[in-house]
This record gives structure tokens, sequence and C-alpha cells, in this order.
């Protein structure tokens, strides 16, 4: 029972980092990019904290934001340093995302520094020829773009309204990696066509959350990318009911459910997806809790893990994600 309330607890506080700052953050416009036909520089790109120019194709990039780094790496793309979350279960022992960290430390990809604290001396020793971060979440930059933009060329994104698929289309068009970005979202659909013919869904629709306990849940909307890849799939997705979200909204995409609304919130959901952020069994946590007894999926046992990596989703944790689920429903 300790180490189910220690994951809980985990969770929690994974969340609050993962989506710090993401409900205060305006709703991003689409970036801009000049002269990215024939792979023509420089290249001006208006983003979401201003308008920075890039005068050749970058050749050692630095990453402040380990949510992105992992889109970054799927490009192919230089980079020399990422910053590192709070080792977690989410993470190796160096504060790299698991789905990516393999990936690093094949490219020798160097912790930039570590605890998501921002290290601008640090930044600078590196010698960056571009620095790529966001403007939400636990790895937000956005106070110090004008610190970061005197060290080298400094683009910020907006990863939380966004798919991994929009993000790295906009990464390939700002790195000079257009025709990569093309190709591993064209490879990664075609695969993920093949792979939705290798199961059998279960009831539908379904739904897919993060639980934490007496804080309640976060459940996923149906814009989310965590929905938009259960749909690529063939999942019809059911949103939780609007009339019992909480009023104090969540990230982009996420929808507050406390616990005494949760049940009620997933009334029509037939099969649930969870998280499991905190590591541990959010299944037979979730599952074991009397208040959410009732709810359909809970009462026919269809509650099903989501895995490590499906909060934040790019390219590796996605195929990581679409395994699980295969595998889940293919026995």
């Amino acid at each position: 029972m300790r180490s189910g309330l220690l994951a809980i607890a985990t969770v929690t506080a994974l969340s609050a980092t993962a989506l710090g700052g993401c409900a205060t953050v305006a709703p991003a416009q689409k970036i801009e990019v000049s002269s990215t036909a024939a792979g023509l520089w420089p290249r001006t790109v208006q983003h979401d904290s201003g308008v920075t120019t890039i005068d050749e194709k970058p050749a050692r990039i630095v990453s402040v934001s380990p949510s992105i780094t992992g889109s970054l790496l799927a490009l192919g793309a230089p980079i020399a340093a990422t910053a590192a979350a709070t080792v977690s279960p989410l993470t190796d022992d160096k504060g790299f995302f698991t789905q990516w960290a393999s990936i690093a430390d094949s490219r020798d990809v160097e912790v930039l520094y570590s605890d998501l604290e921002l290290d601008l001396d640090a930044i600078d020793l590196f010698e960056p020829d571009l620095i790529i971060g966001s403007v939400n979440g636990g790895d937000a930059s956005l106070e110090a773009y004008d610190q970061l933009s005197e060290i080298a060329p400094t683009v910020l994104l907006d990863y939380g309204t966004a798919t991994w698929q929009e993000l790295t289309t906009e990464l390939g068009d700002i790195t000079g990696l257009e025709k990569e970005s093309a190709t591993t979202i064209t490879e990664y659909d075609a695969w993920v066509d093949e792979q939705a013919n290798g199961f059998s869904l279960p009831k539908q629709p379904v739904t897919a959350a993060v639980y934490m306990g007496a804080e309640g849940m976060w459940a996923f909307g149906a814009d989310s990318p965590q929905a938009q890849l259960l749909t690529d799939l063939g999942f019809t997705y059911e949103e939780a009911a609007e009339k019992f979200r909480s009023e104090k909204g969540g990230a982009n995409g996420i929808d507050v459910l406390t616990a005494e609304n949760a049940a009620s919130g997933l009334a029509g959901s037939q099969t649930l997806f969870l998280v499991a952020m905190g590591g541990g069994d959010p299944v037979a946590q979730f599952t074991g809790d009397p208040l959410l007894a009732n709810q359909p999926a809970v009462a026919a046992e269809r509650v099903h893990s989501l895995g490590t990596e499906a909060f934040r989703l790019d390219y590796y944790s996605a195929r990581s994600t679409v395994k699980l689920i295969v595998d889940t429903f293919s026995q």
C-alpha cells in the first residue's frame, strides 16, 4: 500500500513539473520560417517569443527543453547538449527521458545542466550556433529569452498545443532538416497503419488519463496528442464529460477532474488507459479506488496502462506507446 501511495505522490509532483506554466501561456500561433526552399540561408523565424535570424544551417544546437530534445534527435539534428530533467521514473540517472536517452548517449549528447535549472554560463560554454527551447511547461525559458539570444540565435516553441508531428515539422524548417522531418513522419504514419491491423479493439469509446489519487485525474482531451495516437490506431475517443470538469483548467489538451467527479466525468468511457508517470502500477491504484468502483471500465476490468512515456509524446515515445497498445490487445 505504501508503495502505491508513493507512486501517486510521485505522479502529482511530476505532473506539476511537466505542466507548470502551461495554463498561463496564451495560445501559440504557428511559426513562420522564411527561405525554407532549396536549403536557403539565412532564415528568419517568427516564433512564440519573437523573430530570430539564423545565418547558416546550424551545426551545434543546444536544447534547453528536454521535452523538445526527442524531436530534434528524431531528425538527426546536431545536438551538442540538452538540459536534463529531475531524475524520476520517466528518466535515466542523468535526467534524460527514457524514450530517447540511449539515442542521445549514442550521439554523445552531453548534459547541459541538471534538474531544469537554467544555467546561462553552461550554455555559453558549449558555444552553440542555435538554442532551442520552450515557452511552456516545467522546462520553459521564456523569461530568459533575451539573455539566451545574447549567446546565440534562440527559438522558443510551444509544444503544449502541437502534436509531435507538428513540432517535428517546425523543427525541420528551423534547422534546415525539412526532408528529414517529412521522412520521419511519413515512415511513422505507414508504420502505424501497419500496427493498426495487428490487434483487436476493446470496447469503445476510450479515454486516456493520469490518475493522481486524492488529487483527482487529468483526462486527455480529444485534441491532445494522446487522443490522436489512439484514434490513428482505430480507437474511438471520448472526452471527459464537460459538466464534471473542474473550473481550474489544466494544460492545453487536458481536462481536470476532482476525485469526487472522476467516475461521473468518465462515465461514457468503456475502456480506460492510464499513463504511468510515477512508476508502479497505475491500473491497480485506479481500480482500487472505491470512488471509481462503478465506472464502466473499472467494473468490466477494461483499464490498461499506457506506459511511462505517453505523457509527453515525441517520435520515440509515440512508437513505444503504440507497441505497448498492440502488445496489450494482440494477446
